[in-house]
């Protein structure tokens, strides 16, 4: 077993950062925001997750501030749209350093369509969609509890759009979407296969959220 601190790694052993490598898979957070002057961009966020199932909550990380985590803190609003295979080289594409202002969208040549309660455009194409408003803005301290460039954007669901298609006896069906996740270096999988377990009896202690009805 290989021991190192983080900061003074063996380059020669370890040349690529393995904690990416590690941390996986990671859903891909395409975020799709709008500024206050009606500018578009759409980002695929490395560090996106689920935090709460009820109220719901999801967050995406961005290292720096960039033009999503700008847009959303600007306008209080971000949408989610689900990552697969068959659009994965489209999300690829807008990763792309492009200026201020120029659309991801129309750089890859996807479609939008209309959000029902935030401004933001979803990824029309795209078979899972979630609209949030922003409900804090955590700027990331390192163990000094110095600021980092860091900040995590977390937002409330507020409106979901879901392909009917997808939908079987009552479950989204994963393996028919095919979302893919983010892994470390330039690796990402896509999920072909899902298994199921049943929690053991907890003897009245609970160890897992409420879920909301």
């Amino acid at each position: 077993m290989i021991f190192f601190e983080p900061g003074n790694r063996d380059r020669k052993l370890l040349p690529h950062d393995p904690f990416k490598g590690v941390i996986v898979p990671r859903p891909i957070g395409w975020i799709s925001t709008m500024s206050e002057g009606g500018a578009l961009n759409l980002a695929p966020y490395s560090f996106f997750n689920g935090f709460s199932s009820w109220p719901q909550i999801v967050g995406f990380a961005s290292e720096s501030e960039k033009d999503s985590a700008a847009f959303a803190i600007e306008t209080g609003e971000f949408v989610w749209s689900m990552a697969t295979w068959a659009l994965r080289d489209k999300m690829n594409a807008t990763s792309a350093g492009l200026p201020r202002g120029e659309s991801e969208f129309a750089y890859a040549g996807l479609a939008t369509a209309p959000s029902k309660l935030v401004r933001a455009p979803r990824v029309a194409d795209s078979p899972a969609a979630l609209e949030c408003r922003v409900t804090q803005v955590v700027r990331l301290l390192n163990i000094e509890g110095r600021e980092t460039p860091g900040t995590l954007v977390l937002g409330q669901v507020i409106g979901m759009h879901i392909d009917e298609r997808l939908m079987k006896n009552g479950r989204f069906d994963l393996v028919a979407a095919r979302p893919i996740a983010r892994c470390g270096y330039d690796e990402y999988t896509v999920i072909e296969r899902v298994f199921s377990l049943k929690r053991p009896d907890s003897g009245g202690n609970s160890f897992g959220g409420e879920k909301a009805s």
